[in-house]
Formats: C-alpha cells, sequence, structure tokens
C-alpha cells in the first residue's frame, strides 16, 4: 500500500513527530510516501532530522521528501495534515497583549476573543493560498486534515472557500472522555459518550457505562472530585448552569463566554495556577515559547535520546491517523470530526463548523444525525457561530468593518469593551499584523493615520490577573523531561496535574 501523505507546518515538532508516528504504527503504511514543508528552513531541517532518526530506527526505509517548496511537497498527495501557525510566536504575542491593554484577559486566545479571531485573519489569507497549491497539484480525492486554530472558522474557510475537502481534527473531546470516566472511577474505554456542538464549545449530551446514564451524576462527581473541583471551577459552573459537560479546559472556556474572565479581582476566583491550561494570563503563549526555546537550546540532545517507537502501545489519541487508517484500510474508526454541518445539529446553522460524532471505513466519513443541541448549550454554540461567520467573511474580503463588528459580538470582548475601544484595538491589532494581513491594506493605512491623530482613547499597561514568567532555559534544564514533554507534545495540557511553575 503506498500513497503520499504532506505535512504543512511541518516545523511543529509538537504535532510533526507524534502525527508521524501513528501513521507509521499502522502496518500497512510502512512504504507509503512522506513529504514535510514550512516557512522555516531552520526549522524543517531540526524537525526532519529528528522523524527521519525514528524512522530508521524503527527498520522503515521511508525517506523523508523535506522542502520549503510547498507546491513540491503537496505534488500528487492524498492526504495533507495542516498544522501552520500564521506569524509564529510574534504575531501570537500581540494577540495576547494588545488586547490586554483594553482589559482583555486571555489565557489562550487562539480560538475566540480578540486573539482568536485575529489569528483567524491571518490563517485563513494563507490558508487560501495552501488551498490553490492543493487543488492544482495534489491528488483529485486529495483530504485536508487541518489541525490549525482557530479550528472551525479554518476548516469553514478551506470547504467554502478554498474548494477542498476537509475535515478539522481536535483533541478536546478525549480530554473530557478521560474526565467524565475517572470522576466515577472507570476507565475511557467503559463509558461511552455522545458529544456535539462546535470545537472547543462541543457538549457531553450523554454518557453512559454498561447502558447506565451518567450525565445525571456528573454534576456531583465533578464537585466531588478533589483536583477537578478545584482546577474546573468554570466547567462545572457552566454544567451547573447549562445542565452539560463541556469539551474545553478551564482556561480556554473561560475566554470564550462573557462571565469569568470581565472584572480583574474576580479572575481568580475562577482559574487554578498549578498548570497554565486551567487559567493562567497568557499561559498558552508562555508554554509554546518556553517549548521553542528549549527545543532549540537541547535539540542536539534530542538527537541523543531514544526514538520513538512506532509499536500500538505508543500511538497516540489524535484523530489524524486513525482517519487515513479507516479510509485506507476499511478498519472502522470512531471519532468526534469537526465539518460542515449540513443538518447533523438540527438546531446549529447548516453553514457553520460542527463538531460531533463520525464513523470512517473505505466508504467515507460518515456523520450520524444528531439532533437538537438542549437549548442552553445551542444558544452559547450560536453567539460564537455568529462571531465566527462575521470573522470568516471578513478574512476573506478584507472588510475591516466586519472585523470589526466580529468583535463587537465576541461574548468576552463585548463584556469588558465598549464600542469605541473595540475600534481603537482592531486599528492596534491590524497594524501590529500587517506583515501577515495582505487583504487589509487599505484599512491598516487608515488604522495607522487613526492611530497617529493623537486622538486616542486611553489605555493601561495591564499584565493580567494571572500571567507568569517565561521560563529561562537554565530553570527548564532543573526538569528536563517536563521541558521536553511541554515541546514535544501536540496537547500542551495533557498532563494537567503537574505543577508546571511556582
Amino acid at each position: 500500500m503506498s500513497f503520499k501523505v504532506a505535512f504543512v507546518g511541518a516545523g511543529s515538532i509538537g504535532f510533526t513527530r507524534g502525527l508521524l508516528r501513528d501513521l507509521l504504527t499502522v502496518p500497512e503504511f510502512r512504504h507509503i510516501e512522506i513529504a514535510f514543508t514550512d516557512i522555516s528552513q531552520h526549522n524543517l531541517d531540526m524537525v526532519t532530522q529528528l522523524c527521519q532518526r525514528d524512522i530508521t530506527e524503527n527498520g522503515l526505509s521511508i525517506q523523508i521528501q523535506a522542502t520549503t517548496d510547498r507546491r513540491a511537497a503537496l505534488q500528487d498527495a492524498k492526504y495533507v495534515l495542516c498544522t501552520i501557525r500564521v506569524g509564529g510566536l510574534e504575531a501570537f504575542a500581540t494577540d495576547v497583549d494588545i488586547p490586554l491593554k483594553y482589559g482583555v484577559d486571555q489565557c489562550v486566545g487562539d480560538t475566540l476573543c480578540a486573539g482568536g479571531i485575529m489569528y483567524g485573519q491571518r490563517g485563513i489569507a494563507e490558508m487560501l493560498n495552501i488551498c490553490k497549491d492543493i487543488r492544482e497539484v495534489s491528488s483529485p480525492d486529495v483530504l485536508l486534515l487541518n489541525y490549525s486554530n482557530p479550528m472551525a472558522m479554518m476548516t469553514w474557510a478551506c470547504n467554502v472557500y478554498g474548494g477542498v475537502n476537509t475535515i478539522g481534527l481536535c483533541h478536546g473531546v478525549q480530554h473530557g472522555h478521560h474526565q467524565i470516566a475517572e470522576v466515577y472511577g472507570l476507565e475511557k474505554k467503559d463509558v461511552d459518550i455522545v458529544c456535539a456542538g462546535i470545537n472547543h464549545q462541543t457538549w457531553y449530551i450523554q454518557a453512559s457505562h454498561e447502558g447506565k446514564d451518567l450525565t445525571a451524576g456528573l454534576l456531583d462527581a465533578f464537585e466531588n472530585h478533589e483536583e477537578y473541583s478545584r482546577t474546573e471551577k468554570v466547567r462545572i459552573d457552566m454544567m451547573r448552569r447549562f445542565g452539560y459537560y463541556s469539551t474545553e479546559s478551564n482556561g480556554h472556556l473561560s475566554e470564550y463566554v462573557p462571565w469569568y474572565r470581565k472584572r480583574p479581582q474576580e479572575i481568580g476566583e475562577w482559574i487554578d495556577l498549578n498548570n497554565w491550561i486551567n487559567g493562567e494570563t497568557g499561559g498558552y503563549l508562555r508554554v509554546c515559547t518556553e517549548g521553542r526555546n528549549w527545543f532549540e537550546t537541547d535539540f542536539p540532545n534530542w538527537m541523543k535520546d531514544e526514538p520513538m517507537r512506532f509499536v500500538p502501545e505508543k500511538r497516540g489519541e489524535e484523530h489524524g491517523s486513525y482517519i487515513i487508517e479507516g479510509l485506507e484500510t476499511g478498519r472502522v474508526y470512531r471519532g468526534h470530526f469537526n465539518v460542515v454541518n449540513n443538518g447533523v445539529i438540527s438546531n446549529l446553522p447548516n453553514d457553520a463548523i460542527i463538531e460531533a460524532p463520525g464513523y470512517v471505513d473505505r466508504n467515507g466519513i460518515s456523520m450520524p444525525h444528531v439532533g437538537d443541541l438542549p437549548l442552553g448549550p445551542a444558544a452559547v454554540c450560536n453567539v460564537s457561530i455568529s462571531v465566527q461567520r462575521l470573522a470568516v467573511e471578513a478574512a476573506i474580503t478584507g472588510d475591516d468593518f466586519l472585523l470589526r463588528q466580529a468583535f463587537m459580538m465576541d461574548p468576552l470582548v463585548g463584556a469588558v469593551c465598549n464600542p469605541k475601544e473595540i475600534w481603537q484595538m482592531v486599528d492596534e491589532m491590524l497594524v501590529a499584523g500587517e506583515e501577515w494581513l495582505p487583504q487589509y491594506t487599505d484599512a491598516i493605512v487608515a488604522a495607522k493615520e487613526r492611530l497617529a491623530s493623537g486622538n486616542l482613547i486611553p489605555t493601561q499597561e495591564y499584565a493580567g490577573a494571572a500571567r507568569l514568567k517565561v521560563k529561562s532555559v537554565a530553570e527548564m534544564q532543573e526538569d528536563r523531561d517536563a521541558a521536553n514533554k511541554n515541546a514535544g507534545e501536540s496537547d500542551k495540557g495533557k498532563d494537567r496535574e503537574k505543577v508546571q511553575q511556582e
């Protein structure tokens, strides 16, 4: 069995190495073609060396085609895995720091809220270029598996405007599934779930064990859990108010809704600083920065460490390899996928990107009809979908009026800022992202003029309610295993119980 898989954004060590391991664990895939592409030759070289060493040490003869020529990597590809972060950590920092000047305190800022909206503007502009290349040089039946955030916006743009069949993939459902099993003292494999909604706002609308419903007692189970009662306060409160547990982490969820981060003096009541993912201001930016700094410094030691083993017990839970395995071998895989709704969830808009259970086999990807979400969870999702729709249309057209409306409609931005503040914040973020926003050339010229006029709304020097400093390489060397794990994992919130920083 041979076909080509291309990794776009392959310089992302966290995703690329693990996804490659998962893929090459499948016995039938020992002779497939692998291509890596990235805009950074430096990052591409490091990741390719590491992954090629893994391949060789596992006794495979595959030679990675690594190139900064994206079209060459995409040539004849049947599957494309996308893990890009347009603008890198430099742009990501502006997504967090500029909104803080206006009181918008984000934990992550890559899915919704001010940071997620601007991240989408950069990402969508480049994803359309990637889709063009895919249409022109890849296999006619190519499937794009998108891991890049903002997941729903990116997947929406690729399907509607990019002309490429795209499935969005995330690991959020697996996290909550583990947690639900844990609070009942069960194993994940013994708990069946139905989870539906939109990415990062997906709801466990059914959970059962041996036919017995678990949802009715779930609130009590979480409230009485020693760890989660402390680390998942936002998720527990949302379950208390809306009746169902949400997939997304405490920190992520807190920035998607208007109630938990709008008053600085109250943020501490809802978060826990033992791990960034529980609500730390700019937490994801910090751990990504630490991970990149560590990998750059420690890379020679990574090449000396034990290679990854391509064996079933080491295979991860990311959906991508299982989807490809199902399509190519016919083995049935059930997962949760981000797709165009088209009636799967009947009380969410048909054009929205929803996340719901799906099945994969040689016949393709099938999405069963979920029906209506409970009214409360559906209302939460619909607010976010309105923001996503505005943001996608803004990114496609370069219409900064739509962009500003997306900011206005965002739950947390709207809870913290008035319209004049939002207008000025968007001006600042457009100018900061000029290098990656070609569709906004005229809008950026006008924004610069307004910002230079001197007639500005006063802003604040605000570090956020719970920001921690970035660890130095020397500090990370005190626990090399933890630093390696942070740098090497795609899911940087996987081991949430470990204290990241005192």
